[in-house]
């Protein structure tokens, strides 16, 4: 037999009295056991209850969820019974099929839960449902969004369950328009409260990292230097905001991390085992919980370093995703950053960048970059221009193979290529002697590089370019000059139809207005970089100067040929040695990029191989900018790129 209208009321007075808990829920189970188990009592009504609250940084569930029963059991009429109870503990903006994961397992809340929203919705569209309707303390309490919450509300009243909100008073009867009205302007208002709140908080942030406060634990290399918070009750209860302040020791490590990616193109597993290799100079990152405490640098400790933007000296927030998607990095166009530096940097912007862009550079390659041969067992030799070496054709990296003693890189095209790659005639493979080929990159290098009359031969190269690259800035400005009378085409016609047109309320003459602003924006824009090209004509451009190369070494070619393989890649790693091979004419042409941050490596390296004949210092006068090391001397950190 169902339950009777006193049996009902009997158990909602024992619910409020406390009288069952999820350790005594034999009065819920019986409901819907004598629901199940005979006609449904037409005097009685069965409902489920819904209820949510937010996370338990900003709520106490505790008192929240027995709260909301409260409310819902004082709104319901005396034949009704509560026989489920469906709750969560998170946030109203997620996603109805990802509601029930929140933190309600965290507290000892004394009321049962048979799951959260998605097994009320489950179990609303079988026809052995316990209930007969729903009730909530507030439709806001179903989600956050209006799309959300209309979506639970259509779908449980399509298998005829209605939707109650205590709030709004219980009728069983026909709902009332003023009542639908009501409730809309509710679910409305809910949502713009909600999003209103997100945009005051994203403020609130931006402002914060604009004032060079910091979020988060300060990243390796730094230490948090708390200020008292400048909100009186908040710096009562012992509050404070943090500043970011050099740790020296780890500063210096930090450093060196981002020199090693920067000159000598490292890997992150490769800087790992230099860090791991004296620990007492290069001390590991501290791990934020006991348990994922390590002893050594990883993969993954280095990478955090090399893609921190905070060393540069900015505050920069919204790195990472704080709600979703389990700390994933944001695109940088997300980021926020404070428009002045607002601590001491640890490398300069422009290293930072020339980090970042290693990283495509390598997958390019898609090869290890240490020297030496291979840890597989079937490697049998190493070479030395390895991952240097491209097809002129494809553009792909050749490999290396040894034939009858003498090593080759080649190319060979699958059968499978693509048209594109067809379309260009590539041969069906192509080969090339290292020997040979490196004999022409160490005189290359020899001659342009780092001899002592490279400047002549660079000068005598950009005087030869100097006609191409004019040839191709005019028909630039050929095109701007198109441009530029398409635009007045264009002022011309909307000033004729303004002619040929009336218009009493001043609508068109208002529209035809702004155009012309635009387009005369538009018109000086195409002007002032015409005029830029006019001005780079006949000159040299400033990247062209081959005055960088006083800053580097000489070596002769006696010395390079008769250097070890790790000296010679170190200097192929810090110029950026491309040599771009092509089969069809027996070309090959060598491509070294020179920027100060390069010549560290490239002085140690040159220094080692010619037993000091290089010198013993790169050259006194270039331009420092970073953090005091432990002795007081300045890390170096070379910012003129060319």
């Amino acid at each position: 037999m169902a339950l009777r209208a006193e049996e009902a009321e009997a158990l909602n007075t024992a619910l409020a009295d406390g009288g069952y808990t999820p350790d005594h829920p034999s009065a819920v189970f019986g409901a819907g056991a004598a629901r199940a188990g005979g006609p449904p009592d037409e005097d009685t009504l069965y409902v489920a209850f819904a209820a949510r609250t937010s996370d338990d940084e900003l709520q106490d569930p505790t008192i929240s969820i027995p709260r909301q029963l409260e409310s819902c059991r004082r709104a319901l009429p005396p034949n009704a019974v509560i026989v489920a109870f469906y709750w969560d503990v998170e946030s109203g903006r997620k996603d109805i099929e990802n509601r029930g994961t929140g933190a309600h397992d965290k507290f000892d809340i004394p009321i049962p839960r048979d799951g959260g929203l998605p097994e009320l919705m489950a179990e609303a569209k079988r026809k052995d449902r316990r209930f007969d309707a729903v009730i909530c303390e507030s439709v806001d309490r179903i989600a956050r969004l209006m799309h959300q919450s209309t979506r639970v509300e259509h779908e449980l009243d399509r298998v005829g369950v209605p939707l109650f909100a205590a709030d709004e008073g219980f009728e069983t009867t026909r709902r009332k328009s003023t009542k639908i009205l009501v409730r809309r302007t509710k679910q409305m208002l809910a949502e713009w409260y909600v999003r209103q709140m997100l945009e005051l908080a994203w403020d609130g942030y931006c402002e914060h990292t604009r004032q060079g406060w910091n979020i988060g634990v300060p990243p390796y290399g730094y230490l948090g230097e708390r200020v008292p918070h400048p909100v009186p009750a908040k710096r009562d209860k012992g509050m404070s905001k943090t500043r970011l302040v050099p740790e020296r020791h780890r500063a210096a490590v930090v450093h060196q991390i981002f020199v090693w990616r920067v000159t000598e193109r490292l890997s992150y597993d490769a800087i790992a085992e230099r860090l791991n290799a004296d620990l007492d100079t290069y001390p590991a990152k501290k791990a934020l919980r006991p348990d994922q405490r390590r002893d050594s640098w990883t993969t993954s400790g280095v990478r955090d370093v090399l893609e921190n933007p905070k060393y540069t000296g900015y505050m920069v927030w919204n790195r990472r995703a704080s709600k979703t998607g389990a700390g994933k990095l944001n695109p940088p166009r997300d980021w926020v950053w404070s428009p002045l530096p607002t601590h001491e940097p640890l490398v300069t912007v422009e290293m930072f960048k020339a980090a970042q862009a290693v990283k495509p550079e390598r997958l390019v390659s898609r090869t290890r970059t240490r020297p030496g041969m291979h840890t597989h067992p079937d490697t049998k030799r190493s070479y030395t221009l390895r991952s240097y070496v491209f097809c002129a054709q494809c553009q792909r990296r050749m490999f290396g193979k040894t034939r009858h003693t003498r090593s080759y890189f080649g190319c060979q095209p699958r059968e499978t290529r693509s048209p594109a790659e067809a379309m260009r005639g590539h041969q069906k493979s192509v080969w090339v002697r290292e020997d040979v080929l490196l004999e022409g990159v160490l005189r290359f290098l020899a001659e342009r590089v780092l001899g002592s009359d490279r400047q002549e031969h660079v000068r005598a190269e950009i005087t030869a370019a100097t006609p191409t690259r004019d040839q191709a800035l005019e028909k630039e400005a050929a095109a701007l000059r198109r441009a530029v009378e398409e635009v007045d085409g264009k002022k011309a016609r909307l000033v004729k139809q303004l002619e040929d047109q009336d218009d009493p309320d001043g609508t068109i003459f208002r529209a035809v207005r702004e155009r012309l602003s635009e387009l005369t924006a538009e018109r000086q824009a195409k002007l002032a970089k015409l005029g830029a090209l006019l001005d780079r004509m006949g000159q040299g451009d400033d990247a062209d100067d081959p005055a960088v190369l006083d800053d580097l070494p000489i070596a002769r070619l006696a010395d390079l040929i008769d250097a070890p393989e790790s000296t010679l890649r170190t200097i192929f790693d810090a110029l950026r040695l491309r040599v771009v091979f092509d089969g069809r004419t027996g070309d090959a042409d060598c491509t070294v990029t020179v920027t100060d941050d390069t010549l560290t490596a490239v002085w140690g390296a040159v220094t080692a191989l010619s037993g000091g004949a290089g010198g013993d210092q790169p050259p006194t006068g270039l331009e420092t900018n970073g953090p005091t090391g432990t002795q007081g001397q300045p890390f170096p950190s070379f910012v003129r790129p060319r």
